[in-house]
């Protein structure tokens, strides 16, 4: 693989830095997880990304939305992605930061009909949606029908409050909670960047956590 005339380090190459980054151990354990991150906007979309860096084997992607204006503030998309579904465009953007990971796409809405298929497979679930019916729709389904799977879910990003106030927070043995609990996106003015992404941190270092045995 190249860009141009510059070929791209392999995956050996890849691995050997990671290594020396994260330890041989991690590297190992991260390798062979699967993750799900339900939703690609402002968390799903940090969250992949984040997880794609840290050498994660495979990510299972599940968005039903298309890249908006309203989006490039704080979702990992381009200018020029606009219109595109966000299932695609985060594919390629993926593919252009880490090309060998495996990435499992679907453009789908998630609903409690077709999450066991769609999640079976995930070690651990990142729930990243906008909505509360949606949250919590995710959490009931995957609480009751997957039990023995890891919940990465969130709670609490806007406003411009201060981002120390974003924690991490276990729920049940397999269900874990992030964001600060009371700025929902729908009844809070301020949804930034930085902020959001600090809760897509806590989400991805969470679910890196679990699947290293660290929780």
């Amino acid at each position: 693989m190249s860009t141009g005339d510059t070929p791209l380090p392999s995956r050996e190459q890849i691995l050997a830095a990671l290594v020396q980054k994260q330890g041989a151990d991690a590297v190992e354990k991260l390798q062979k997880a699967t993750i799900a991150v339900c939703g690609l906007g402002g968390l799903g979309s940090n969250i992949a990304i984040s997880l794609a860096r840290a050498g994660v084997g495979r990510l299972i992607l599940i968005d039903f939305d298309t890249v908006d204006i309203t989006n490039l503030h704080r979702q990992q998309y381009k200018m020029n992605q606009v219109g595109i579904p966000k299932a695609e465009a985060l594919l390629q953007n993926l593919e252009e930061i880490a090309p060998y990971v495996h990435y499992e796409v679907h453009q789908v809405k998630v609903t409690a009909e077709n999450a066991v298929s769609l999640l079976q497979e995930a070690d651990v679930i990142c729930e990243a949606f906008d909505k509360a019916d949606a949250k919590a729709m995710l959490v009931d389904t995957v609480l009751e029908k997957l039990p023995q799977k890891y919940l990465v879910a969130a709670s609490g990003m806007a406003s411009y409050d201060s981002g120390n106030a974003i924690l991490t927070r276990r729920i049940t043995d397999k269900f874990y909670l992030c964001g600060d609990g009371k700025n929902d996106v729908d009844e809070v003015v301020g949804l930034v960047a930085p902020r959001v992404m600090l809760c897509a941190a806590h989400q991805a270092l969470t679910a890196i956590r679990l699947v290293l045995g660290l929780d």
